[in-house]
Formats: C-alpha cells, sequence, structure tokens
C-alpha cells in the first residue's frame, strides 16, 4: 500500500473502555509510524469532543490529560461537504487547514465506537475503514444477541436469562425467580453491552445476585446472567481476514487468581495480560490437547464467519478441564492492542498484521463499491397525488 496514504487512528470515546481504547490507540499509531505511514492521531474525550494533533497518538500525553491541555487540539471539526469517500477535517476561522484522511482505523473499546456507531458514520461518508462493519460490530458488542446466535446454531455456550432495567424496576421478584428455576448456582451477571470486564460480578447466593444485577444495571440498560463454568479456563483464539477466509491464531490460556478475568487481570495485574506484558498469567499456546485445539479453533471461525466479522477479532471461550467441555463466549472486534502478543507467538509481527488489515480494509471497500446504491423509478412523477389520510 502507498505509504502517502494518510491513516486516521480514532480512540477514546463516552465509554467506560476508554482508557483501554487510549493504550490501543497509540500503540497503532506507533505501529503505522513505524512502518512509514502518515499518521492523524484522532481522540474523542469523555465528554464526546473531538481532538486532533500529532501530540495525541502519545500515551505520556495522558498521563495528565486537562481540559486546557486539550483545548489546543479542538479546533477541527469534519467538513460533510467535502468527505465523499475521505475524512476532511477543517479549522475555523478565517485561514482554514484542512486534514483529509484516507483510510480510518477505529481502535475504539465499547460504546460509541465498536459497537458499530462510528462504523456507520464511514458508510455514511463512504469511507475505507479497518475492522467489522456495522452490522457484525453491533451484533458482537451486544452478548445476549452473539449468544442467541450460538444457540440457534449450535454452537456450545452456556444457558442463559437476559432482560432490561425496566423490567427489573417493576418485577424484581419475578426476574429473580425465573433465573433461579432456570439457570443453576453459581451465576455469572455481565452488562450487556460491555467489555474489559467492567461491572461482571460472579454471584453464589440471591443477596450477591441482586447486588450484581444492580451494579451490571449500572453500565447498562441490559443484564445477562448466566451459569458459571467452574473450574474455569479461559481460552482466547484472535483471528483475522475476509469474513469466509478467516485465518486463526494460537491459542492463548489465560490464568488469574479471582473468579473470572477481572479488569486488573486483563490491564493492570503484573503489566496486564490484555498487553501480553503478564507472562506469569499468560501461556501461548494454551495447555490444550491437540483435538480440542483444533475444534476450538475451527469454532472460532466458524463464530468469525456466522457473525459477519471481517479485518480483525477474537474469539473467547470457557473451558472445564475436568468435565472436558468449552463454551463459546464473547467475540471482540478490534480487540485491546489487536492480541498482538498472541499473533507475534503465531508467527505474525504486528508491523505485519497491520499491512494485512490496512489491505483487508481497501478490498473490503472495494467490494462495497460493487453494490448498486440506485434505482430508477418514476415515484417522485407521481408524489403530488398521495395524501396522507385526515389531511
Amino acid at each position: 500500500m502507498d505509504h502517502t496514504t494518510n491513516i486516521g487512528v480514532l480512540f477514546g470515546s463516552r465509554s467506560p473502555e476508554h482508557d483501554v481504547s487510549i493504550i490501543t490507540g497509540t500503540l497503532v499509531i506507533s505501529a503505522l509510524r513505524k512502518i512509514g505511514y502518515r499518521v492523524t492521531p484522532i481522540y474523542i474525550g469523555t465528554d464526546g469532543t473531538w481532538h486532533i494533533g500529532d501530540e495525541l497518538g502519545s500515551l505520556s500525553f495522558y498521563k495528565d490529560n486537562s481540559p486546557a491541555k486539550l483545548k489546543r487540539f479542538s479546533y477541527y471539526s469534519i467538513d460533510l461537504a467535502k468527505s465523499n469517500g475521505k475524512l476532511v477535517f477543517c479549522t475555523n476561522g478565517f485561514l482554514k487547514k484542512t486534514i483529509t484522511v484516507d483510510i480510518a482505523f477505529p481502535a475504539f473499546h465499547g460504546q460509541y465506537g465498536e459497537d458499530g456507531t462510528i462504523q456507520g458514520l464511514f458508510e455514511m461518508l463512504g469511507v475505507p475503514y479497518v475492522g467489522c462493519d456495522v452490522e457484525s460490530s453491533a451484533i458482537t458488542m451486544y452478548k445476549v444477541t452473539t449468544k442467541l446466535l450460538y444457540q440457534a446454531n449450535n454452537i456450545p455456550t452456556t444457558p442463559l436469562i437476559h432482560f432490561f432495567r425496566t423490567e427489573w424496576e417493576h418485577d424484581r421478584a419475578g426476574i429473580l425467580k425465573k433465573i433461579e428455576d432456570f439457570l443453576s448456582w453459581p451465576l455469572f451477571v455481565k452488562p450487556a453491552r460491555l467489555g474489559s470486564s467492567i461491572g461482571i460480578s460472579k454471584a453464589s447466593t440471591p443477596k450477591d445476585l441482586e447486588f450484581a444485577i444492580e451494579v451490571a444495571l449500572h453500565y447498562d440498560g441490559k443484564c445477562l446472567v448466566e451459569n458459571a463454568v467452574s473450574p474455569l479456563t479461559d481460552i482466547t483464539c484472535a483471528v483475522y481476514g475476509p469474513t469466509a477466509e478467516p485465518v486463526t491464531s494460537l491459542l492463548q490460556e489465560s490464568a488469574f487468581n479471582k473468579d473470572f478475568f477481572s479488569y486488573e487481570d486483563k490491564y493492570l495485574n503484573d503489566g496486564g495480560a490484555q498487553l501480553g506484558k503478564a507472562k506469569n498469567s499468560v501461556i501461548i499456546p494454551a495447555n490444550l490437547d491437540e483435538e480440542n485445539v483444533k475444534k476450538i479453533r475451527k469454532i472460532a471461525a466458524e463464530v468469525y464467519t456466522l457473525t459477519g466479522c471481517s479485518g480483525i477479532a477474537r474469539v473467547d471461550f470457557l473451558y472445564n478441564r475436568e468435565a472436558n467441555l468449552f463454551f463459546a463466549n464473547e467475540v471482540n472486534t478490534l480487540p485491546g492492542t489487536l492480541y498482538h502478543h498472541l499473533w507475534k507467538a503465531s508467527g505474525l509481527e504486528l508491523d505485519m498484521l497491520i499491512e494485512k488489515l490496512l489491505e483487508c480494509a481497501v478490498k473490503t471497500h472495494a467490494e462495497k463499491q460493487r453494490t448498486i446504491r440506485t434505482f430508477e423509478s418514476e415515484i417522485l412523477k407521481y408524489a403530488h397525488s398521495i395524501k396522507l389520510k385526515g389531511k
């Protein structure tokens, strides 16, 4: 790919996973610059404001992320008139300065980015972008939909109950009874559309369950309750490529001290397992027999295609070693730091992974251009004769 292409890396946004996204975004920016690409860091604050500037591409900038410091980078806005096939940003004022982004590289985690919302903007403007599209991003972000797809396609997953915050507020007793009738202790309670283990709790008693649901519904308007897998081994398989031609990584086994793979385990303890730094808690390849490795990698590829993923994603599995049973869990699009440590162990260095993702973005965009977006119709000639009832 031509290295004069300007890549816009978007990160941050209004999500509890905002800080994790900064880590991913600055990693991608560093990798792109190392390869030799032009890069425009585009940071979205927790208040939804957009900021552009080279300094925003450094992780050290966010050690002291004060509003006054950010204000210097907030004078750009999207020029919708010129953003056709590209993202064009311009400064306000008389002497306008413009920045043109040829390919968007979203590095968001959670809502307003990983969930298909930013991809919708790219689609509307016809901008090529890295990663999954609107539909697959929305499906995989929504844990309930993902698990219902598993069930409909005979992919092993844990049983679940799901409900909205409003349902909980109106019929708490009914929901608790349904959970106790349908599921078995212990249970995991999760926000339906959040990652990084934020808002997740394990419940072993009715009192624990009520408290865990309140916590989950603090972070999301919908809650998911499912059977716990015990004893638990957390297995991860990363996947990249076109929807119909996925390539799977080696399997990673993640060790942890608590009841589940927590936020602290993923990003803080011993350097962070999700960042590939926690050597004591990351086992690559996973300690599994060859038959199970083949099964899990095959299912990871099936899940990737089933949910319509493209570019890159990560499929997590829950494994009960004693019973030799595994269950497909969550799908993460553009996962934390791209799981570059797992791809490296699988023989694919970060610079080559980035190149492949950019190539996939260009090919996917070109394929979309083959679809006809217009339809010859004479309906407008007769529109004046159509009247609404009661008018």
